[in-house]
């Protein structure tokens, strides 16, 4: 099972499991958070497609730490008029491990197996 998902601006693939990085989000180490924003979400064969996006699905994740990409160089310049400037720039990011993704049907089958489980523990 994987869902497409829609976070700062940019669409990534996820599954369970994955670990997936971000631009910087608000949200401290070893928190969890909710993506609702899903464009497309596959389980098995059966494919869900948003408009703009799918309905009752939430992928969940866990805060693992935040940190810098590695550096690029922004270098400009102007042939023959002596303009040349460097520039160095790392990228803040946060690093999410992905540890559910929630659809309506998941939801039905969790509640049927709590009450399986409580009628066994009832008898």
């Amino acid at each position: 099972m994987y869902a497409i998902i829609e976070s700062c601006g940019k669409q990534y693939k996820v599954a369970e499991g994955d670990v997936v990085f971000f631009e910087k989000l608000d949200a401290e180490e070893g928190k969890k958070i909710t993506f609702d924003n899903v464009v497309f979400v596959s389980d098995e064969g059966k494919v869900q497609i948003g408009n703009p996006y799918v309905k009752g699905v939430k992928v969940e994740g866990t805060v693992v730490s935040h940190g810098k990409a590695k550096k690029i160089i922004v270098f400009k310049m102007k042939p023959k008029k002596n303009y040349r400037r460097k520039q160095g720039h790392r990228q803040p990011y946060t690093k999410v491990e992905i540890t559910a993704i929630k659809t309506a049907a998941k939801k039905a089958e969790t509640t049927a197996k709590k009450e399986e489980v409580a009628e066994k523990a009832e008898a």
